[in-house]
């Protein structure tokens, strides 16, 4: 932890979706490692409290309430960030929205605002940031993913969609930055199912109540994740949870046969047995007026922890002892 102190204290970072969930999560953690955290999202109330963590917890807190829709917004954002907190050095894509329901049942204007805030929202935000970092030849962007970049389930096409293309403009970019040999870094972090308010404010046409598809994470998991890759934006990509994991390989083994478990279990699995509270963030913030914070519903269910996270960020850890357990098999076996 000291050493992450050290090496975010004073740093300008951006993180968008800031006001609930993952968002409010990872932009506490960077607070508390003594970062200067533009908080990035619509709703107010959120936003207001989600500043007021991070001043608690250390860190210097800038609220500015954008639609990462609508590029003037997020590009006069930016620029907001820079005159009042200094250049930018590391920018976050959390902010994402998204409707539960079968793909005929989505409006076409729902579906184009899902992807204008869950995709385009992603480059606004990445050009606006490489926009300011290409000049400095220095700056880290790191996108929050999911599983289901790699593997869409039912009930979510355009948030699965959105992930997929996020996915392959962030490869893109990557290789235009590797041929000029810049400065600045993009990574991106595959999370899996996370216990947020996104299950208690989403749009949704479902008789039940949304939930993400068990094992649960808690956001702060997903947080410790986007830290540790803004740190080393050298990888590529990060998977969190044995369960995004398993989903990436099975897809890339057995896609046809993940085709049909899904058909049979997909749609029960995001539903509980409770009815949808009603409430919508499509268009306008959920939380105006109430703080939601980074937890959802799914606490008692909800896993602190990943051990698989672990072996990711200790990979050449593993790697060294697998080796010298290898080693050491041999030579019993040679003196045998």
């Amino acid at each position: 932890m000291t050493d992450q102190r050290s090496s975010l204290a004073g740093q300008v970072v951006v993180v968008t979706g800031a006001s609930a969930g993952v968002g409010r999560a990872t932009a506490r953690l960077f607070g508390r490692q003594g970062a200067k955290v533009a908080l990035l999202a619509r709703g107010e109330a959120g936003l207001e409290a989600a500043a007021r963590e991070v001043e608690l917890a250390g860190g210097t807190a800038l609220a500015v309430p954008t639609d990462m829709a609508h590029y003037h917004e997020v590009e006069e954002a930016a620029e907001r960030v820079e005159r009042e907190l200094g250049d930018i050095d590391v920018w976050l894509n959390v902010a994402f929205s998204s409707v539960f329901a079968r793909f005929i049942d989505v409006k076409p204007e729902e579906f184009e605002r899902t992807t204008r805030v869950t995709y385009l929202g992603y480059v606004w935000g990445t050009r606006v940031a490489l926009e300011r970092m290409r000049g400095r030849d220095r700056g880290v962007i790191v996108q929050a993913g999911s599983a289901l970049a790699y593997r869409s389930i039912p009930l979510q096409s355009a948030y699965c969609g959105a992930k997929h293309a996020i996915k392959g403009f962030t490869e893109s970019l990557r290789t235009e930055l590797l041929h000029d040999s810049s400065g600045v870094k993009i990574t991106m972090v595959q999370l899996p199912a996370l216990n947020t308010p996104q299950f208690d404010w989403v749009l949704s046409r479902l008789r039940r109540h949304p939930q993400p598809v068990p094992p649960i994470f808690q956001p702060e998991v997903a947080a410790h994740a986007l830290l540790y890759a803004a740190q080393h934006p050298q990888r590529r990509e990060f998977w969190v949870g044995g369960s995004t994991a398993m989903t990436v390989l099975a897809q890339k083994l057995a896609p046809a046969l993940l085709d049909r478990y899904l058909a049979r279990t997909g749609m029960n699995s995001q539903q509980t047995s409770g009815p949808p509270t009603g409430i919508a963030n499509l268009w306008e913030a959920a939380d105006f007026e109430r703080d939601f914070g980074a937890h959802g519903s799914f606490d008692q269910r909800a896993k602190a922890r990943s051990l698989q996270l672990w072996a990711s960020q200790h990979r050449g850890l593993l790697v060294v002892a697998g080796a010298a357990t290898g080693i050491a098999a041999l030579r019993a076996v040679t003196k045998r």
